[in-house]
């Protein structure tokens, strides 16, 4: 008889080579009862969608699927609107099969095992249910967690608020940890708290160190998340989750997009139908990946798109036009979201332990929900543990000399705010609202909160934050100079690209 712990240690032991003829085989399956096996009785699912990161092809008739595959191959399923594939204790949605017979190569972090021959076939289990039209997503910008103490300040600034969410899943646009991804299992199990599917973009503080090269930057991030590009499918939506950041041989990284992510791409929307909404999430700003135009290209001809990424620790929404690369007449939506982290988790300690961790543009660090329905969308901003209507900072003294009024200006960072913003004052509850203008500068408080605490950082981070940017999302104004003496409230309202209102105010002493 065969020792079978014998023969597994040689198979273990054995390098496999798969020639460019080789392919992979399977099937995609009604799990009925959810138990991630094909019993009797449930049947293939045909026109499903499966890929090795470059092929896409739909299931036949029976639920069956081939796919060419080499000794580098991860193999998943597009989750179709109104099916789910199972997920793992860490709500991680588990829709791939790796197959890396020879494992990754030894690293300092953990990759993947070897997972030695191909298998005979790759089925992939999905179990139905009811998704509406009209749904919300959770968007964690850069968790960014340096050790436990951070994850720590994740879990206790952002998740336990969100436990309860009516959101159908979240989706974290990259940077989860900082440089150690050993954190991954610790910060999966806190996000899992949530209660929801958690979705996973690959950043660059992702990598693997010591890696030689793209194709082994994100062996641990196979591990743990499967592909880091991939696609599923919820109510009218298409979500794209791309891996944009590509590491060169000197450990440098660049925002790129491969040829078979191209590829992919290409191949996958050609089987998707012009009335859906399509949303690709990725961690480098687009406008900052080298190749873009590549991806354009394969966008431009849709009418519902929109694309996300986080990485430079700002909010801004931009809307790309012919002049910045764009194909189509009309101009292309980017969100470079909030983040999670703020400021790296840098700033003065506030009365339970967290770091206020203000954004460099002077919005407060948080996330967002995006709301959609049908092909069509809105984005909401969260600051974390702050009321959801908190969505401004109106700078302007508490005491002016009545002289001084004309040459005061008044600075209003909406932190969600962009061009197709309405930002508006109106001085006590009876005069005309007047438009604020919008402006290009650095917000007050984040610089004075930068010089405050730079040594603070430095001392107890180990680093400093980068010096505050300037920021799209201001708006300045002037009060009339015919101010009486008094006390007076301001209000501020601001009405946003989705029509959303929101307002605030300031008490202003007139002497």
């Amino acid at each position: 008889m065969v020792n079978i712990r014998i023969l597994a240690a040689l198979l273990l032991c054995t390098t496999y080579t798969a020639t460019a003829q080789d392919t992979a085989k399977g099937l995609v399956y009604d799990d009925a009862n959810q138990n991630s096996t094909r019993d009797p009785g449930e049947a293939g699912l045909p026109g499903v969608c499966v890929s090795n990161g470059k092929e896409v092809i739909q299931t036949d008739a029976t639920g069956a699927w081939t796919l060419p595959v080499d000794d580098d191959t991860i193999f998943f399923v597009v989750k179709p609107a109104n099916w789910m594939t199972p997920v793992n204790a860490e709500q991680v949605p588990q829709s791939f099969y790796i197959h890396k017979p020879n494992g990754s190569p030894e690293l300092e972090a953990k990759g993947v095992p070897p997972t030695g021959p191909l298998p005979a076939s790759i089925d992939f289990p999905l179990y139905k249910r009811d998704e509406p039209a009209k749904f919300n997503v959770l968007l964690f910008g850069d968790p960014q967690a340096r050790g436990l103490r951070e994850v720590n300040f994740v879990t206790h600034d952002v998740v336990e608020e969100c436990i309860g969410t009516d959101a159908a899943f979240g989706i974290s646009l990259g940077d989860i940890v900082a440089d150690d991804v050993n954190l991954f299992k610790e910060l999966n199990e806190s996000i899992a708290q949530i209660g929801i599917p958690w979705y996973n973009t690959f950043g660059n503080h992702d990598n693997n160190r010591g890696s030689t090269g793209d194709e082994t930057s994100d062996e641990t991030f196979e591990r743990v998340y499967g592909p880091g590009s991939f696609a599923f499918e919820y109510g009218q939506v298409c979500f794209l989750v791309m891996d944009n950041v590509y590491f060169k041989p000197d450990g440098k990284y660049e925002g790129s997009f491969t040829e078979d992510q191209v590829a992919f791409v290409k191949n996958y929307l050609s089987l998707v139908p012009k009335d859906k909404l399509v949303v690709m999430t990725m961690h480098i700003p687009i406008l900052r990946v080298r190749n873009r135009a590549d991806m354009y290209a394969l966008l431009a001809d849709r009418p519902h798109t929109f694309t996300i990424s986080a990485h430079t620790h700002t909010q801004a929404n931009v809307f790309i036009d012919k002049e910045g690369g764009w194909p189509s007449d009309t101009p292309h939506h980017h969100l470079i979201s909030a983040t999670v982290s703020g400021s790296w988790w840098c700033g003065t300690f506030d009365e339970l332990g967290i770091p206020h961790a203000t954004m460099n543009d002077g919005a407060p660090n948080g996330y967002s929900t995006i709301t959609f329905d049908g092909n069509r969308y809105s984005v909401v901003f969260k600051a974390s543990r702050r009321p959801a209507d908190y969505q401004m900072n109106i700078y302007l003294p508490s005491e002016i000399e009545q002289a001084s009024i004309a040459a005061t200006e008044m600075l209003v960072n909406v932190f969600a705010g962009s061009d197709r913003s309405k930002v508006e004052m109106q001085i006590g509850k009876n005069s005309d609202w007047v438009a604020l203008e919008q402006t290009r500068t650095i917000d007050p408080e984040c610089l004075r909160m930068h010089q405050q605490n730079e040594h603070l950082n430095e001392q107890v981070f180990g680093w400093k934050t980068d010096y505050p940017s300037q920021t799209s999302h201001m708006w300045k104004g002037v009060l009339p100079a015919t101010l009486s003496p008094g006390t007076h409230t301001i209000t501020v309202r601001t009405t946003d690209m989705y029509g959303q209102v929101w307002s605030d105010h300031r008490v202003l002493r007139v002497r």
